[in-house]
């Protein structure tokens, strides 16, 4: 091959790398699926299930797990979380999860064992199914 073309294939690679570097994975990410939920209900702090039932049911959170989010992050010093069936994981980024507040999500990140807190890299949406 001709140095030009050396160069044209290198620089190609480069730019391919440059705009799938961000879309892999980093070494220690790992996807975490649960919904987004806040430190109040998701850790008892004025919740008996560890869900939004009582803070919806008094009627000043909102009506719906993502209003109940927002209210408890907003007004009652609450941080957002990822809550599975069996962990309430801390999130590092507190802006990044605001949009996705009470939805199902997966999330892309580094876990801290010491601290539980991950480390957020992304977070996408997981698409609902229609009740039948």
């Amino acid at each position: 091959m001709k140095k030009a073309g050396k160069s044209l294939l290198w620089a190609a690679v480069a730019a391919v790398l440059t705009f799938l570097g961000p879309l892999m994975r980093a070494a220690g990410d790992k996807v975490f699926e649960g919904e987004i939920a806040d430190t109040q209900c998701a850790l008892n702090v004025h919740s008996l299930h560890q869900s939004h039932q009582e803070m919806i049911e008094m009627g000043e959170a909102g009506s719906t797990p993502a209003e109940c989010t927002r209210y408890c992050v907003k007004n009652r010093g609450g941080r957002y979380v990822l809550q599975t069936k069996h962990d309430v994981f801390k999130l590092d980024n507190q802006e990044l999860p605001e949009k996705y507040a009470g939805m199902k999500v997966k999330i892309t990140g580094t876990l801290d064992p010491k601290t539980n807190i991950i480390q957020v890299r992304t977070i996408e949406p997981i698409p609902t199914t229609p009740a039948k």
